[in-house]
């Protein structure tokens, strides 16, 4: 993918996810009720317990931070523990990093970052809502973190790597900005194979998630290389077995999984 097509998906995602903040679209970028696979029958709490979170978790996220983006639960892997930092890429609206707040406590913090303003700011309505102190939501790329070198104990991130064009980079700074010893815990759209030009090209498969998923292999490979270790990268579920996903797209979503992604920087690393 060239420079100018990097730049004009990003600018399309960053566009489509306005929209969705200010409530005139809905799901994973659509307009439409299928536009990238995706059925909207299901309510947004319907969707998120499906995709792995509990009842009572929903119930405890102030209400419009769930806007139904999701593809797993990172909470279920990242083990969170009282006063750790937790940096969530991608944010939304604030969602996991609710989540994140609860898990860690007054002791700790949880640090969103997206780069759409309008994400930013709902975010922090949000967390107006129900007096959250211990959350701060920041506007940046995921590729260039607003964030200090070796501050964040614990990486989450929910449906959101796959919407990067430079994957490289994003897990460079996710290696830089970690502690010795943090880990990574991600729910993230996984291509099985590669996937064609034509769908990695399309501004509106990458903008519903499914454009940009890389491979298991790809992503073991530019973890590795950006120094993490423990890699363990787990097949969910095949969208093509969800009531979720359409058979418009049936084609492409029998070369996508939900996984979720999981690796460490080592103790002794810089």
């Amino acid at each position: 993918m060239n420079t100018q097509n990097q730049d004009e998906i990003r600018q399309v995602v960053r566009e489509v996810y306005g929209e969705i903040a200010k409530g005139n679209t809905m799901g994973c970028g659509c307009s439409s009720s299928s536009c990238c696979g995706i059925s909207q029958t299901p309510g947004p709490a319907e969707y998120t317990q499906y995709i792995g979170y509990s009842p009572e978790e929903i119930d405890r996220v102030p209400q419009g931070a769930d806007l139904d983006l999701g593809c797993g639960n990172p909470q279920a892997i990242a083990a969170l523990n009282p006063g750790e930092v937790v940096l969530d890429l991608g944010s939304g609206g604030g969602f996991d990093c609710f989540l994140a707040a609860q898990a860690v406590g007054n002791q700790g913090y949880v640090i969103g970052v997206d780069m759409t303003p309008e994400m930013v700011h709902k975010a922090r309505l949000n967390a107006e809502k129900v007096g959250s102190e211990n959350t701060e939501f920041r506007l940046g790329e995921i590729e260039h973190l607003p964030v200090p070198d070796a501050t964040i104990d614990v990486i989450i991130s929910n449906c959101v790597i796959n919407l990067s064009t430079d994957k490289a980079q994003v897990f460079r700074e996710a290696f830089r900005v970690l502690k010795p010893r943090g880990r990574l815990a991600i729910a993230d759209l996984v291509a099985k194979e590669p996937l064609p030009e034509s769908v990695r090209q399309d501004a509106i498969l990458y903008t519903g998630c499914i454009g940009g998923a890389a491979t298991m292999d790809a992503l073991n490979a530019l973890l590795t290389e950006s120094g993490f270790a423990d890699v363990r990268i787990t097949n969910r579920f095949e969208l093509k077995e969800t009531p979720m996903f359409s058979a418009m797209d049936e084609a492409v979503a029998n070369r996508v999984i939900s996984a979720t992604i999981e690796a460490s920087k080592p103790e002794h690393s810089q």
